[in-house]
């Protein structure tokens, strides 16, 4: 049967079992707009902005474990995507962004509303194509959906013409995929799992470093089978949260720059090092050279190019975690590391991370005051920043998959659409959006679209007065010279109003458990403006330049609070 390019998309789009697509329309894709209303197993969502679109996308796929669909119209709509395009792609999330483009006769023209989109985004996606042949579309959407979700996932985009979406062709879906060169290594290799076995075994002081690979990977059973049958203590990375209960007492929390000290202490004890779905970001391993400086490496993950290019690997391994941790644990043996774990269990007392006592509002307590009203069973979708941080280190996390968060690119304005998106990819989980003042203003639209689908998500703004982790930086190494920090901002409670989202500002740290419940308590969406410590600053935190063991613990204590 011959359909037009847009209704092979649709019908694509289906079978793939895709549900809802972010996006904004224009003038390249009303072809496919046009038949949208004979499609109503496809939710589009409204967004205001298309960077909005690629970041609901992105909250969308890590919280539903699926892939995100986006779309935007030729030019200015496809190039606000980029931003999304590139968050998901160093973060690793299966994304497929439909553009629209000029119709073929005119591309390379400068026509209105053109530009290059697969240029622009090949340096940013896992791949991406330009249709110039309605025939092969079908099989373009089938290849797409196969190669951001598999593999180390990432974002595929797909540029159509606009005449594409009206030309016509006999529609078959293929049932499978032929890639030929694209064969992700899945097992890992026997000899070298025997030689992670081995090390395991003899190590007296090992550790797991769990990263996002393992949630990717659906691997959080294998790794607590792995980390409870040789007792190994498991810190993880800023996204491999989740993917090992903090309830665990084998849990350690998260290293890096501004990790746990005890999780940065026990990284530069240990003698073995297990990195499991991590791709030794700076923000982990903090000064390289002396990352783990007595400890032999086992690097376990999906994507060969990320063995040995920051860190080097005594026993690399490439393959699938869940798959690897499989094997591994298959030659495993019980064993005992007591007082390893006890000396762990005693630098975690002796360094704890606290709220201070104060009576001033302060961004931590928040925090908890969230996680205790919520009983940690929120999904916690952040910003980037001093917000990103506090919620990263005073929110208890037993579940996967419950704090998405933008972690390689670091982008501003993630937390408001991301949460979108993780809320309609998850609607019967709570969802909290923790957002800084200065990245809420970058996509501050988006109330509009939790209006008008509208969309149940608590926003908790972090309102300090200040570009919060710049202004950090210039108080600690610019000698408080605070040049393009501090920050205005409209009264975000009048703002929620106008958009019919019900809103509350708390001054006081009575105010603050009160107003998390009354949030709770709303069925909709609700906004609380919480106008914390103007200057309250995120620890411990290792300095440019320090390895992990030399970071500074608490405000006013600049020494290093240990080295072996």
């Amino acid at each position: 049967m011959k359909m037009t390019g847009a209704q092979i998309l649709c019908e694509s789009l289906v079978k793939e079992g895709v549900e809802v697509i972010f996006g904004f329309p224009g003038g390249a894709m009303l072809p496919l707009y046009d038949v949208f209303p004979h499609y109503p197993k496809l939710r589009h969502i409204l967004v205001r902005h298309e960077q909005g679109a690629a970041h609901a996308a992105d909250g969308y796929a890590r919280a539903a474990r699926r892939v995100g669909v986006c779309m935007s119209t030729s030019g200015p709509g496809a190039t606000n995507l980029v931003t999304g395009i590139a968050n998901a792609q160093l973060d690793s999330v299966p994304m497929v962004a439909i553009t629209g483009q000029v119709a073929r006769p005119f591309i390379g023209k400068d026509a209105f509303q053109e530009v290059d989109t697969t240029g622009i985004t090949l340096p940013i996606t896992k791949h991406n194509y330009l249709v110039l042949d309605v025939s092969s579309l079908a099989e373009i959407v089938k290849e797409a959906f196969h190669l951001a979700l598999t593999g180390r996932p990432g974002p595929v985009l797909i540029d159509i013409p606009k005449d594409i979406l009206t030309d016509r062709a006999e529609f078959h879906y293929p049932s499978r995929v032929k890639l030929s060169g694209y064969r992700p290594t899945l097992e890992g290799h026997p000899s070298q799992i025997k030689k992670a076995a081995k090390l395991i075994a003899e190590a007296h002081q090992p550790l797991i470093i769990a990263g996002q690979g393992v949630l990717i990977s659906r691997a959080e059973a294998e790794l607590k089978q792995l980390a409870e049958t040789a007792q190994i203590p498991v810190v993880t990375t800023l996204l491999g949260i989740g993917c090992f209960p903090q309830t665990h007492v084998l849990s350690f929390g998260m290293l890096g720059m501004h990790g746990m000290a005890y999780a940065n202490m026990a990284v530069d004890a240990s003698d073995v090092i297990m990195a499991i779905g991590m791709r030794f970001d700076d923000r982990a391993t903090a000064k390289v050279s002396a990352f783990a400086p007595h400890a032999k490496i086992i690097h376990i993950d999906i994507d060969p190019a990320e063995i040995g290019k920051n860190v080097r690997a005594d026993v690399p391994i490439v393959g699938d975690v869940k798959r690897v941790l499989g094997a591994l644990n298959k030659l495993t043996l019980p064993v005992e590391h007591i007082d390893w774990i006890r000396q762990l269990d005693d630098w975690r007392k002796e360094h704890p991370l606290l709220v201070k006592e104060s009576d001033k509002l302060l961004p931590q307590f928040v925090i908890q005051q969230i996680a205790e009203v919520t009983h940690g069973e929120a999904i916690m979708v952040t910003g980037v920043g001093q917000n990103q941080m506090w919620t990263a280190q005073y929110y208890c996390y037993d579940k996967p998959n419950s704090l998405i968060s933008s972690g390689g690119l670091g982008t501003m304005g993630f937390e408001l659409p991301g949460a979108i998106g993780a809320k309609i990819g998850c609607p019967d989980r709570t969802v909290w959006s923790i957002a800084g003042d200065g990245g809420f203003q970058m996509t501050i639209q988006e109330l509009a679209t939790v209006a008008q689908e509208p969309v149940a998500i608590k926003i908790a703004i972090l309102n300090n007065g200040y570009l919060g982790m710049v202004r950090q930086w210039q108080e600690l190494f610019y000698k408080r010279r605070y040049v393009a920090t501090p920050l205005s901002s409209p009264d975000f409670v009048k703002v929620a109003e106008a958009y019919g989202i019900p809103a509350l500002r708390v001054k006081h740290k009575s105010e603050v458990l009160p107003a998390i419940k009354q949030a709770m308590a709303e069925s909709g969406p609700f906004l609380i403006d919480f106008m914390i410590e103007p200057e309250e600053n995120v620890f411990p935190m290792v300095t440019p330049g320090a390895s992990l063991a030399e970071l500074i613990e608490e405000p006013g204590k600049e020494e290093a609070i240990w080295r072996q």
